[in-house]
């Protein structure tokens, strides 16, 4: 429902396609292939076939044709043809621009989160995303990250609750914030809170929540925040990390290795793919 929204508003935001229209007839047909112009993590491809539905003017349109020539998730090398078109000239054209924007915007956060991903090899941490994601396209970044090797956090606020400082200031404290929300829900989804010192995680062990984020810590106070807590209990490291630094929080402790690591970046950074759709006249 989302994505179809927003690429309904993408398609308006472009207008009658005047040019297309004034060169090509109703009847006029396209070949296109998507090229990838950069060796590059795919995702996005399903993407295609919802954007042309929603660029056929009549039924007859819907008798375009699609093929994906790579999958998800796989990395491609420069000059591959990725997906194949063939349809009226005005559909695809029509088409043409939305679909390489979304697209070259997917493959470019599935490349970072593999960036990220793949300095965390071997060490059993997993990677996160956040919800530092364009608006109204949170689910698709999340798609892609997880095409890139990556896990997914909350994708909304009801599938965690979290507990920042300003939610426990407005309780009085961290343990009556817990107990409130405890209270207010049954079941209850589970509970991250976030810690900024030791005396902090002290008290979110004795309120037994299901996960502590160790926020913006320094890589000193790490060792001991984290061999504080539990085994029952998940941990977060969050907050500047680097594509340098990633590994060495992963590693910081010989006790207890974080469970996660989250990285903001990976949706809200990342460096759109360099993709292009090469059209020619369909063959009769």
């Amino acid at each position: 429902m989302h994505l179809l929204s927003i690429l309904e508003l993408s398609l308006a935001e472009d207008g009658p396609d005047l040019t297309t229209e004034g060169v090509f007839g109703p009847g006029d047909r396209l070949q296109a292939i998507i090229v990838a112009k950069e060796q590059t993590i795919i995702a996005g491809l399903p993407v295609i076939p919802l954007v042309m539905d929603l660029c056929a003017a009549h039924p007859e349109e819907l008798s375009y044709t699609w093929q994906s020539l790579a999958k998800e998730g796989e990395e491609v090398a420069k000059g591959s043809i990725v997906a194949r078109i063939s349809g009226p000239a005005r559909q695809v054209l029509r088409a043409e621009r939305v679909i390489l924007n979304f697209v070259s915007h997917l493959c470019g956060i599935a490349n970072l989160t593999r960036r990220y991903a793949e300095k965390l090899e071997g060490t059993g941490v997993r990677l996160l995303d956040t919800r530092k994601t364009m608006p109204g396209l949170r689910y698709p970044d999340k798609y892609a990250v997880l095409c890139g090797g990556g896990h997914n956090h909350r994708r909304n606020l009801a599938e965690m609750l979290m507990l920042k400082d300003n939610h426990i200031d407005a309780a009085g404290s961290m343990t009556k914030a817990v107990e409130l929300l405890r209270g207010r829900y049954n079941p209850c989804p589970p509970i991250e809170v976030e810690c900024r010192n030791l005396d902090e995680i002290s008290e979110a062990v004795a309120c037994r929540v299901d996960r502590i984020m160790l926020d913006n810590m320094t890589p000193d106070m790490l060792p001991e925040a984290l061999e504080m807590i539990p085994s029952f209990i998940e941990t977060e490291i969050s907050g500047g990390v680097s594509l340098d630094t990633i590994r060495a929080y992963a590693t910081v402790s010989t006790v207890r290795k974080p469970d996660f690591i989250s990285v903001g970046r990976i949706t809200h950074s990342a460096v759109t793919a360099d993709l292009s759709m090469r059209i020619a006249k369909e063959s009769l």
